[in-house]
C-alpha cells in the first residue's frame, strides 16, 4: 500500500498514514516474514526512490530472510507523520531540510545520519514528444507550456517542487509560468500527470524519468542553477529495531544497491 501508488493522489489524497496502517494490517498476515510475522523494518522514504528501494527490498528478503514495509510520500509528509509519532524505523529524505527538521527535534540519531545519494533534476513530456529543450536563462517555458499546465510537485514544501522552482527563478522564468502549474503531492504524482499526457511537460528528477517508459527527458536543468539535491538517510529516535535499521542501511550502501541506484539514474555520492 505504497503512497505513491494511486492516480488519484495528485490531488485529492488527505495523506499517506491511512495508507500506510493499511499497509501495516495487511503485512501482518502476509507471507514472505518468518512464519508469517509482521516485517522486520518499516521505511519511510521519498516518493522518487520507490523503484530503487522495491528492488533492494526484494533483494534483502531473497537474500537475508527480511523484508521491510515501505511507506512512500513527499518527505514533508512523511517527516510530519514521524514528529506526530508514527512509527518508522528509517527515514530517507529528498533533501537536507526535512531531515535538518527532524534533527532540530531530535527525533532521528544523529550519529546514524548520512548523505546516501544525489540526483538531478529534468524536464520532461509525454512519449513520442518531438521537443528537445536547451535549458538557458529566460528559455521560453511559457510557449512550450501552451495552453496546459506544467507539472511539479508543490513548490512549498515538496523537495522535487522546491529544487524546481528556484531553479526556474534563477533562469528567470518563474514568474511567467507561476500561475500555470499543476501542483502534485509529491515527484511521483507529477510524474503520472504527464505520463498520462495530462499536463504537457513536468519538472522531475533524472531517476523519475528513467523509472517511467511513458515519458522522455527533454531538457536538464543545469545544476547550478538549484541547491544540490542529496538524499540523506537516518535511523529514527523511537525505532525499537536499530539493528535491523542498521543492516537495511549497510544494504542501501553495498555494491550491489549502488549499481540499482545508478541504473536508475541516482548519483552516487563519494
Amino acid at each position: 500500500m505504497n503512497t505513491s501508488d494511486a492516480p488519484t493522489s495528485a490531488f485529492r489524497r488527505p495523506g499517506a498514514l491511512c495508507a500506510l496502517l493499511l499497509a501495516l494490517i495487511f503485512s501482518a498476515g502476509s507471507p514472505g516474514g518468518a512464519q508469517g510475522a509482521g516485517p522486520d523494518l518499516l521505511v519511510f522514504a521519498a516518493a522518487s526512490l520507490k523503484t530503487v528501494l522495491d528492488d533492494v527490498n526484494a533483494h534483502w528478503q531473497a537474500n537475508a530472510g527480511k523484508r521491510a514495509v515501505i511507506s512512500y510520500a513527499s518527505s514533508a509528509a512523511l517527516a510530519k507523520q514521524i514528529e506526530q509519532g508514527a512509527p518508522a524505523d528509517i527515514f530517507i529524505s529528498a533533501d537536507e531540510d526535512w531531515m535538518d527538521y527532524l534533527a532540530e527535534r531530535k527525533l532521528i540519531r544523529p550519529e546514524t545520519r548520512s548523505d546516501l545519494v544525489g540526483n538531478r533534476l529534468v524536464l520532461i513530456a509525454p512519449k513520442g514528444a518531438d521537443l528537445h529543450v536547451d535549458i538557458i536563462p529566460g528559455f521560453p517555458l511559457p510557449s512550450l507550456v501552451g495552453h496546459g499546465r506544467l507539472a511539479m510537485a508543490n513548490t512549498d514544501a515538496v523537495p522535487a517542487g522546491k529544487y524546481g522552482r528556484a531553479a526556474l527563478e534563477s533562469l528567470g522564468v518563474w514568474d511567467s509560468v507561476k500561475d500555470r502549474i499543476a501542483q502534485a503531492e509529491n515527484v511521483r504524482a507529477a510524474l503520472l500527470l504527464v505520463s498520462r499526457g495530462e499536463a504537457p511537460l513536468g519538472i522531475v528528477y533524472k531517476s523519475d524519468a528513467v523509472s517511467e517508459p511513458a515519458v522522455v527527458t527533454v531538457g536538464s536543468f543545469p545544476e547550478s542553477t538549484h541547491p544540490r539535491i542529496i538524499y540523506p538517510v537516518a535511523v529514527v529516535a523511537g525505532s525499537t529495531k536499530p539493528d535491523a535499521a542498521a543492516a537495511f542501511i549497510d544494504l542501501l550502501r553495498s555494491p550491489e544497491a549502488r549499481s540499482i541506484f545508478e541504473k536508475q539514474g541516482f548519483t552516487i555520492l563519494e
